[in-house]
């Protein structure tokens, strides 16, 4: 399977190098020239990789992260910057970044980077293919009966229950901010209120838990969010 790029980088010639050496190594890129076009790009294709210009017009790589990993947290993103700061480099992974690289840059060692984020991310999918069952503590979840097997017995679950549980799992031992959960379980055009995502994780606790008071697995995160710890 040959792996799909998206390159967002707004500096004609440098995107024109980069897509031409990854071309060579066998790599598919879709090369875009600002932040708006690589959401339009990412929202209809799907790629095994994005490479993200930080100072770009329209729409920054920042932002551009930010955006994706509403709905994905799964594909690499590596940025590209001309800032050489600890500020910037932290900034971009606390958005979702998995690495960064300073320009100017060593070609091989771009290519080296892209190689292993590369297979990671093929390494993530195939996961994600065998991810229909999931078990934690004497809980078994099955994703595509829409089933699970608690210390209660067998139980229903409704499509958005099996989708936030699922991004907690994806995240599992992070917090996930109530804004990402509402962004994917809800989407962009309905947003309920927070006290909405309460009662889905006081549900939680009532299917899953032992004792429901005293949480194990699904935990709140005063003022931020939510975690789930396997």
């Amino acid at each position: 399977m040959k792996a799909r790029i998206l390159l967002a980088e707004d500096e004609k010639s440098l995107r024109e190098g980069i897509t031409l050496n990854l071309e060579l190594e066998g790599y598919e890129v879709e090369a875009v020239e600002n932040g708006a076009a690589a959401l339009k790009v990412f929202g209809e294709q799907r790629f095994t990789l994005a490479i993200l210009d930080v100072m770009m017009p329209e729409v920054n790589g920042f932002e551009v992260c930010e955006k994706i990993r509403l709905s994905d947290t799964e594909t690499p993103i590596l940025f590209l910057t001309a800032k050489d700061t600890s500020k910037d480099k932290i900034n971009g992974l606390k958005v979702g970044a998995d690495d960064y690289l300073t320009k100017p840059f060593n070609l091989e060692e771009l290519l080296l980077r892209v190689k292993v984020l590369v297979k990671r991310s093929f390494k993530s999918n195939e996961d994600a293919d065998e991810f229909s069952d999931y078990n934690f503590g004497e809980n078994r979840v099955n994703f595509n009966t829409f089933t699970a097997q608690t210390l209660k017995g067998e139980i229903s679950l409704t499509s958005k229950e099996l989708k936030l549980l699922k991004l907690l799992i994806d995240r599992k031992n992070e917090v996930v901010s109530r804004q990402q959960i509402l962004q994917y379980v809800w989407g962009y055009d309905v947003f309920p209120s927070t006290r909405t995502i309460d009662n889905f994780i006081l549900s939680f606790r009532k299917y899953f838990e032992e004792n429901p008071k005293k949480p194990q697995h699904f935990h709140s995160v005063r003022g931020v969010g939510y975690k789930f710890i396997a």
